[in-house]
């Protein structure tokens, strides 16, 4: 019987201590800073507002410039078709389903106060 006590005792603090230890906002976070070793900050932003991410000397000579386009207001399935897909030079990547939710969800929240916007594909510009 004390087995028995002992055992329920156990699931039930099993079950009390099963909680989450992050909420889905940081979990949002940390697949946005560093999904599978590929930070979408690094061309993002922190924010999802863009970012430059380099430049370089095309074959005339002209520098090209390559930015991160702005993702704070992306769509679910533009998120999705990005992240899956590729666009432009970012390559696809390999996430699940809910995990892209999670991000998309965490720049929603992170920028929530923001009522408009756009996002577009990584481009090209020449100086």
């Amino acid at each position: 019987m004390e087995k028995h006590i002992l055992l329920l005792g156990l699931l039930l603090a099993e079950g009390i201590c099963a909680e989450d230890f992050i909420t889905d906002f940081e979990y949002g976070q940390m697949l946005y800073r560093d999904p599978r070793g590929a930070s979408c900050a690094a061309c993002h932003g922190e924010t999802g507002s863009g970012k430059l991410i380099g430049e370089y000397p095309d074959k005339t000579g002209r520098i090209v410039t390559l930015y991160g386009p702005d993702i704070r207001h992306a769509t679910l399935k533009q998120i999705r078709d990005s992240v899956t897909k590729g666009a432009g030079v970012m390559p696809r990547y390999f996430l699940t389903e809910q995990e892209i939710k999670t991000i998309h969800a965490y720049l929603q929240k992170l920028n929530s106060h923001e009522k408009t916007g756009s996002i577009t594909r990584l481009f090209e510009r020449k100086k």
